[in-house]
């Protein structure tokens, strides 16, 4: 059986960035995993951004506006750089309403409870006359990714309503590296370590935290069930696991020939906890006062007790 890597650790975590280190993979594990997560970080996490807007007296985007400094294009591409966090599916609506000589920042805007700006200092647009005013109205929308307006909708848009190219994802830079430990005699184990960067609508660790599931989720879409499974996977004939499912009585299987991984079968072990019988009559929350033993291997332990339909104390 291929040993599970250890829990991610944190080896740097601020607000926008998070450096993350998962030791103990197999053999080229790194680069698979690495660049795996990589491509789900920057594609695949739900976002929010501005995806069409309606500007006061303007028509479309090749245009200026008397008293503002920006054309039509920049404040556009300003517009683009907003960050916010959504609850809820939305679409929302956020407006701007500035007169005067000023710098028009996100911070002016006026979103409802359903909306909160994660980028109050972006900038948005400079008024330059006393009596300039700057009116508009923002979509803001949830989605994934990159979707550029062709093709996120086919409806047609109300005249006056530019739509926008939105850049969705809350993760703005990743990169991995790889690179080699000792794990037992071996030399050629992985740890991989990851930079994540967001634009503060998520932390780097929910958002790797949503990547794993997603790759999780995709996984499991492709396996087969079990019934069409066969013989894949089966126990192989001589081991004490099987020898004790056969006989009937799996209470038998000794821990370390189970299908747990070596790190949660060690913490049983040295707790004294020798069999699977024995593991039975221990409630979760005993387990957790075990050395080693955190949420992964409490999963794990669930998950080969019901293989044998059986569960820990309740």
């Amino acid at each position: 059986m291929i040993p599970l890597p250890e829990e991610p650790k944190v080896i740097q975590e601020e607000e926008n960035r998070g450096i993350y280190e998962i030791e103990n993979l197999y053999p080229g594990y790194g680069l698979t995993i690495g660049n795996s997560l990589r491509r789900i970080l920057l594609s695949s996490l739900e976002g929010a951004a501005v995806t069409s807007v309606k500007i006061e007296g303007v028509g479309h985007e090749f245009t200026t506006i008397n008293g503002v400094l920006e054309d039509i294009v920049e404040i556009i591409l300003n517009l683009k750089k907003l960050r916010f966090r959504m609850y809820g599916e939305g679409p929302f609506m956020a407006a701007l309403s500035v007169k005067g000589e000023r710098d028009v920042k996100a911070k002016d805007l006026k979103v409802p409870s359903q909306l909160e700006v994660v980028s109050p200092d972006q900038h948005i647009a400079t008024t330059t006359d006393k009596k300039a005013t700057l009116e508009m109205e923002l979509e803001v929308s949830r989605g994934l990714g990159y979707q550029p307006v062709e093709q996120r909708s086919k409806d047609k848009v109300e005249i006056g309503v530019i739509a926008l190219d939105a850049a969705f994802s809350p993760v703005r830079h990743v990169n991995y590296e790889v690179e080699n430990m000792r794990v037992g005699d071996r030399t050629d184990y992985n740890r991989l370590r990851l930079h994540i960067s967001t634009d503060g609508s998520i932390t780097p660790r929910e958002s790797l935290d949503e990547a794993v599931k997603i790759l999780i989720e995709q996984f499991k879409a492709i396996q087969l069930p079990a019934k069409e499974r066969g013989d894949f996977g089966a126990i192989p004939e001589g081991t004490s696991e099987a020898s004790g499912a056969k006989a009937g009585d799996p209470l038998k299987i000794k821990i370390g020939d189970t299908s747990l991984s070596t790190r949660t079968a060690s913490a049983l072990t040295d707790g004294g906890i020798k069999t699977v019988g024995a593991l039975t009559k221990k409630k979760e929350v005993k387990l957790r006062d075990l050395e080693d033993m955190g949420d992964k291997g409490i999963e794990e332990i669930k998950e080969m007790l019901a293989g044998y339909g059986l569960k820990l104390k309740s």
